[in-house]
């Protein structure tokens, strides 16, 4: 497959009117100072323009663009005792991703030199960065303008972007993808004909034009909508959900549940979130006439959990992905990379995401709330079922959200009733309230005539600088968090 590709691709950079800022053609010039400057140059250049990849050609005749052949032979080529290869990744800097590939083309040997473009900083060989201007390869720094238009089209890299299945039919795209459940969650009509389908996914970004009549999948578009995420290379088939349900509180017990998720995110978000919520405990209460069953934890919370671990992973993290673990009595969601900001503050804190496109469209498809109040909710309904307050933690490079089950005061821990003192103070501060004993008693389910034990908690908030009196003056007024 990939030779049909790199034929492909000969034959389109061979279309080009002439060479680009981001190509160029040559016959057997194998000087290595020329190669490396021009990876500089177009490497730096590919990214002025906006394209992602940039080409050197060995073997086609400038001008005509036709296929002549080449003697030049990457692999043996050496500069003392170094291979080519080694000697230039020595000296580019930041170190680019470069691959020379040996293509038999029909018409005679051609070498492809495959240059990314420049990212977090621009490319230099030997120190010095370079820029293409027609034919010319001057140094960037001879033109502060379009150094300076450089430095503000370089982004961080954003993962979402990246090839997840490269040079497949569109019969396959349609296979691997799920777009009819792409179009029912973005609530837009399904297309009567291909040429539509294919317009919508790649104005969404799940796929992009290769070459070839060919069509690349990207990862955003396999991790939301693969049909089997086992279908796709590791990068993507590891980020599956895992599930898995003991019989008692630690790990050591018998495991009752285990499920790999197969669909991508999207197609299997709703089964997930009822899975979940079929298997969790539940709890009777009776009412006035009937006997009620209620699940230990609110299913929109859950949900908005579930959705924050999808979206907040580091997805540079090869080997792992999100894993919810259920308990007898709580509920662990975790997922790969620490949090982006301090996990005290993760509630009133705008929220600051790895994967800005898979967040954007999740929120589209309303499988989370609106930026900045997810959390706000899950606090909201932690409350009003009087639950212990969830436990956010960072450790070992991944963050953990704890969801516990019903828990009376007395058999809280003191951490435990710190923490919900220290929520309880932000949910009404958010809320534009404050804290009060009075308030803090009907959060913990204290009776008024234990009121001591409420002052209790707030004393030691307190002391752990996790609250503060909202006016020194009045301390009857309440209480807000420390950091307001």
């Amino acid at each position: 497959m990939q030779s049909a590709r790199d034929i492909d691709l000969v034959n389109e950079l061979r279309a080009q009117p002439d060479e680009m800022e981001w190509l160029e053609f040559k016959a057997n010039n194998a000087d290595p100072e020329m190669i490396g400057l021009r990876c500089s140059a177009l490497s730096n250049a590919a990214r002025m323009v906006g394209r992602e990849t940039a080409f050197m050609l060995w073997g086609i005749e400038d001008g005509s663009h036709r296929v002549m052949g080449t003697s030049f032979r990457p692999e043996s080529e050496k500069i003392g005792k170094q291979p080519l290869q080694l000697w230039l990744a020595q000296r580019l800097q930041p170190s680019i991703a470069f691959t020379f590939r040996e293509i038999s083309h029909p018409d005679g040997r051609v070498v492809l030199l495959e240059i990314p473009a420049a990212t977090g900083a621009p490319v230099c060989f030997n120190g010095t960065p370079y820029i293409r201007i027609g034919s010319a390869t001057p140094k960037l720094t001879d033109y502060p303008e379009r150094y300076q238009a450089l430095i503000d089209r370089m982004r961080p890299y954003r993962w979402e972007g990246g090839i997840a299945r490269q040079y497949v039919s569109g019969d396959d795209v349609l296979a691997l993808l799920d777009y009819s459940q792409y179009f029912r969650l973005t609530k837009q009509p399904l297309p009567d004909n291909r040429q539509g389908i294919f317009e919508k996914l790649v104005a969404d970004r799940l796929v992009a034009k290769d070459v070839g009549e060919r069509w690349n999948i990207t990862n955003l578009g396999a991790i939301l909508f693969a049909n089997r995420l086992s279908e796709f290379d590791d990068g993507i088939s590891r980020k599956a959900i895992r599930f898995v349900a003991y019989e008692g509180k630690t790990r050591a017990t018998t495991v009752k549940h285990r499920h790999d998720g197969q669909k991508g995110y999207a197609v299997g978000f709703e089964g997930l979130v009822a899975y979940l919520n079929d298997l969790q405990p539940k709890n009777e209460h009776i009412g006035a006439a009937l006997r009620e069953s209620h699940s230990m934890f609110p299913e929109l919370a859950i949900r908005e959990l579930v959705a924050n671990a999808m979206i907040h992973q580091d997805m540079t993290i090869t080997g792992a992905g999100p894993l919810i673990e259920l308990f007898s009595d709580r509920m662990e969601i975790s997922n790969p990379g620490i949090p982006l900001v301090q996990t005290d503050r993760m509630v009133d804190l705008p929220p600051r995401s790895r994967n800005e496109a898979l967040a954007s469209l999740m929120r589209r498809m309303n499988f989370c709330e609106e930026q900045g109040s997810g959390l706000d909710k899950v606090i909201e309904l932690v409350e009003l079922h009087q639950l212990p307050a969830p436990w956010f933690r960072a450790e070992n490079h991944a963050t953990q959200v704890v969801l516990y089950g019903p828990r009376m005061f007395a058999d809280m821990s003191p951490d435990e009733r710190v923490r919900a003192c220290y929520f309880h103070a932000v949910f009404k501060f958010l809320s534009g309230d404050k804290m009060k004993n009075a308030t803090l008693c009907a959060r913990l389910g204290i009776a008024s005539k234990n009121a001591a034990q409420a002052s209790a908690v707030i004393k030691h908030a307190q002391e752990a600088n996790l609250i503060r009196v909202a006016d020194p003056e009045h301390p009857r007024a309440g209480y807000v968090p420390g950091w307001a």
